[in-house]
C-alpha cells in the first residue's frame, strides 16, 4: 500500500470522524433495525470515499452525508419495493438478543424504558418515508427546518406540514397503544 493511500484514507477519517455517530444514528432511524443500519452506513461510507476531493471543499459536511444518506436509502426502499418478496419461516429468521451492559442494572426501569423505545421505534415506523425522515432530523438529530430543506430539497412550509402531522400523527400511535395518556 503506497503513503499516498495512506493519506488518502487519513485524511477521509479526519474529515468524517466528528459525523460518524450522527450518520449511523440516522442510518439506524430510517431502518429501524441495525443489519439494515450498518449495511445503509457502510454503502454509504463507500460510496463518499471516491469523492474526498469534493468532501474537502463542502463548507457543510454532515449535511452533505446526510443528504447522501437519506437520498441512498430512498433509492434502496424504491429498488426494494420492486423485488418479489419471499417468505420466511420463523425458524430461519436469526434470534433477537438484547445487548446487555454490565453495571448497575435496575431491570424493571430498564425494561420499562426499553418498552417505551420499542413503542415509540414502532410508532416511528408506522409514519410514512417523509414524514419520519423530517421527524427524525428535526426532533431527534436537531437539524433545523432550514438545514433539512437543504438536505432533501423540500420547501420549508412543506416541511413544517409534515413535521405538524407526523407528530399529531405520532400522538395518536401512542395513545392508541397506551403508552401516552390521552392529551
Amino acid at each position: 500500500m503506497s503513503s499516498a493511500d495512506d493519506n488518502q484514507r487519513a485524511s477521509f477519517e479526519t474529515l468524517l470522524r466528528p459525523h460518524l455517530d450522527r450518520l449511523y444514528r440516522l442510518a439506524y432511524r430510517l431502518c429501524g433495525n441495525k443489519p439494515e443500519a450498518e449495511d445503509l452506513f457502510q454503502d454509504v461510507l463507500t460510496k463518499v470515499f471516491p469523492k474526498l476531493d469534493s468532501l474537502i471543499e463542502i463548507e457543510e459536511p454532515g449535511s452533505w452525508l446526510c443528504r447522501i444518506m437519506y437520498n441512498h436509502f430512498i433509492d434502496n426502499r424504491r429498488r426494494y419495493a420492486r423485488q418479489r418478496l419471499v417468505a420466511v419461516s420463523e425458524d430461519q429468521l436469526p434470534g433477537q438478543g438484547i445487548d446487555a451492559v454490565a453495571g448497575d442494572l435496575n431491570p424493571e426501569a430498564d425494561a420499562e424504558q426499553q418498552d417505551c423505545a420499542d413503542e415509540l421505534e414502532g410508532a416511528l415506523q408506522a409514519l410514512s418515508d417523509e414524514h419520519r425522515m423530517v421527524v427524525l432530523l428535526h426532533d431527534c438529530e436537531g437539524y433545523k427546518l432550514t438545514e433539512i430543506q437543504e438536505l432533501i430539497g423540500v420547501p420549508v412550509g412543506t416541511l413544517k406540514s409534515r413535521l405538524h402531522r407526523a407528530r399529531a400523527r405520532l400522538r395518536e400511535i401512542l395513545v392508541a397503544n397506551g403508552t401516552l395518556s390521552s392529551i
